[in-house]
Order: structure tokens, then C-alpha cells, then sequence
């Protein structure tokens, strides 16, 4: 052999494994007043968002007259829905989804009508939920919120049509359990065309708090509430237009930030200040605030009162701000339903449960 020969080794390079993408899932959640889009991939504790899509349709304006949604309100939302599936259509294949109506669709007699309306046009199916399963969804997407010393929380979630306020812990193996929930028959929305902005007096403000403290009552005493929120054993959180709004003033942001909002706390007498200067800055102010504009100034009044309800009638010291809820909820629901289906068929694989993990975020879609 030479001397400047080379020996050639006989292998064949181990290409790299590729790793196939994380699988997509998409939530979304139809409100009275809005319709909300979420697309997500599963992380070892938690989700991260590629995509979310959201837009004031107001599809339960004008409900309270006649139990009907509009001709109008339908056409709008089933446009935001038509979006909601393009968005959906670039991120496929979607490993699961599921695609919820609330308070709305619940309580409109045309609903069927709707439904097959969505179908056709957006090719949606709609599922219309009960009252509880809305309570239960909203919790499961603010568990990542709770303190970790505390085992309970009381998740209150003001939508356009009703509001939910639900009771929970979390047990020693680490499930959430529903102790109780409460429906109130109203939300932003219908407390807004009920009392218009231009007629929400402070006698009118003040029946939706004494209303809403007359329907707390029964189950405050059921689950002696009052004492565990006393006793600092039961955590507060809020999810809604309303709380996301107050906390975006309360930090004085020059335009909505869903990083600098989500999960913060605020003081009980914090809260009270805002709400009053909420108030104060009147329909002109609430239009012109970054955080507020004119699409939820009458809302955020309405919202308003409802928190001021359970301020007074519950010793709160504190809430924590939660932008996250129903959405959130079914990912987390369908991402652990998945990975439960692949433990089973593989027994000798510990499957982690998505409980506190963190939400993080990347791009989108606005439809304001």
C-alpha cells in the first residue's frame, strides 16, 4: 500500500431520525357575543398556541325580545365561522377538535335553524352545550392559574348570555373535581340591551347587584363559601371581556396585552378603584380607553356590575385575571383524552396529565 493511501472505512452514515411535527388541535368557543378560535400543539405540560382568531359577532343581540337569533346576528357570526375554517384548513390535519355554542344557542328557538346553517355554509358542526358543561370547561382552562398552596378555587366566567360560577378543587391525585356551579340567567349582552348604555342609572346598576347577590345565596350556604374565601382557602379567578379589561387598566396599558394580563392578581380595594373609574370616564371615555373602545363599552358597564356583586357579597381579597377559559378547556380536555388512548395501548408508558402547565402563545388573527 502506499504510503499516502487512504483507508476508506466500510459504513454507511446513520441519517437522523426525523422527528414528525407535534399534531394540531383547534377549539372553538361561540359566545353570545363572540366567537373565539384557538389552534394549538401539545408540549409535555401544557399547549402551545400556533394561531388564534377572535371576533364580536354578538350573535344573541336582540334574543331577549323574542327568544330568536337574527337574521343578521347568524350572518355575521357564520362569516367569523367561514374564517374560523380557512384558519383551520391551513393548519390541517387537525388531530381533534371540537367546536362549542353557549348561553346563545341554548336559549334561542331557531337554533336548529343555525346549526344547519354553519354546517352548510362554514362546514362547522356545532355542538351546543349545557350550562354546566360550560361551567366545567372554563374551569379546566384556569387550573394552570392556581397557586399551588391552595387546593380550591371559585372560577367565575361572565359571557354575553349567562354567567357561570363554579367551585372546585383539586384532589390528592391531582384531578379537578366540580364540588358545585351556579348559572345566572344573564351576561353582558342581555344586561346590556336590558338596561342601555344611555339608561344604565345607578338604580338599574344596582338591581343587577342585588339580583345577582339573591342568586348566590343558596349556594354560598350550600358550600360555605364565604368562610373558605375567609379563610384564604379558596382562590378567585375571573375570565371574561370584563376581568381582562379591568386588568389592562389597572396596569394602565397603552393597548390590551394578553401576556401582561393573564394571571395577575388584583386587590380587592385595586378592583373597586377600577371599576369606579370605569365608570367614572363615562360612555365617551369608555369608547376612546385603548383597552375598552366602543365595541364593549356598554358590556364593560354590565360586566362590571356582575363583579362588583360577587366583590360585596363574598369577603374577596383578591382576584386572579384569567385570559384563558372555554378554549383552553377543550385542549386541554382533548389533548389528555388523547394521550390517555395512547397509555393504554402502550401500558408500560406513564402518561403526564395536563394540569398547571403554562400557556404559550404565537401568532394571531385578529377580527376586531
Amino acid at each position: 500500500m502506499k504510503k499516502d493511501a487512504v483507508k476508506k472505512n466500510n459504513y454507511v452514515p446513520m441519517l437522523k431520525k426525523e422527528t414528525a411535527p407535534a399534531p394540531n388541535y383547534a377549539a372553538i368557543d361561540l359566545g353570545t357575543n363572540s366567537c373565539r378560535l384557538v389552534i394549538a400543539t401539545p408540549t409535555p405540560t401544557s399547549f402551545h398556541v400556533v394561531e388564534t382568531f377572535s371576533k364580536i359577532t354578538r350573535l344573541g343581540e336582540g334574543i331577549i325580545n323574542d327568544n330568536e337569533l337574527s337574521k343578521a346576528a347568524m350572518r355575521r357570526t357564520v362569516a367569523a365561522l367561514k374564517v374560523c375554517r380557512g384558519v383551520i384548513n391551513e393548519y390541517a390535519p387537525i388531530a381533534k377538535s371540537r367546536f362549542v355554542a353557549t348561553a346563545a344557542c341554548r336559549r334561542a328557538k331557531n337554533c336548529e335553524q343555525f346549526v344547519e346553517m354553519v354546517k352548510k355554509e362554514a362546514g362547522i358542526n356545532l355542538e351546543i352545550i349545557s350550562s354546566k358543561e360550560e361551567s366545567r370547561l372554563a374551569v379546566v382552562g384556569c387550573v394552570p392559574l392556581l397557586n399551588r398552596n391552595i387546593k380550591r378555587m371559585l372560577v367565575f366566567d361572565i359571557g354575553g348570555g349567562s354567567t357561570e360560577i363554579s367551585l372546585a378543587r383539586i384532589t390528592d391525585t391531582g384531578k379537578t373535581f366540580i364540588e358545585g356551579f351556579v348559572s345566572l340567567p344573564y351576561g353582558v349582552v342581555t344586561i346590556s340591551e336590558a338596561f342601555p348604555k344611555n339608561e344604565m342609572t345607578t338604580l338599574a346598576y344596582n338591581t343587577i347587584i342585588e339580583r345577582t347577590q339573591s342568586m348566590l345565596k343558596e349556594f354560598d350556604e350550600k358550600f360555605d363559601i364565604a368562610q373558605g374565601i375567609q379563610n384564604q382557602e379558596i382562590q378567585i379567578i375571573g375570565t371574561s371581556g370584563t376581568v381582562t379589561v379591568l386588568g389592562a387598566v389597572h396596569l394602565n396599558l397603552p393597548r390590551y396585552n394578553r401576556s401582561a394580563v393573564d394571571g395577575i392578581s388584583i386587590s380587592g380595594p385595586d378592583v373597586e378603584k377600577v371599576i369606579n373609574k370605569i365608570k367614572n370616564i363615562g360612555d365617551e371615555g369608555r369608547r376612546k380607553h385603548p383597552c375598552i373602545g366602543p365595541l364593549k363599552s356598554d358590556l364593560t358597564i354590565a360586566g362590571c356590575a356582575i363583579i362588583e356583586s360577587l366583590m360585596t357579597f363574598w369577603p374577596i381579597s383578591e382576584i386572579t385575571v384569567a385570559d384563558r377559559g372555554i378554549r383552553e378547556g377543550m385542549l386541554l380536555d382533548m389533548m389528555h383524552s388523547q394521550r390517555q388512548n395512547r397509555s393504554n395501548k402502550k401500558p408500560k408508558r406513564r402518561n403526564r396529565l395536563y394540569q398547571r402547565g403554562g400557556y404559550h402563545g404565537k401568532r394571531k388573527h385578529s377580527g376586531n
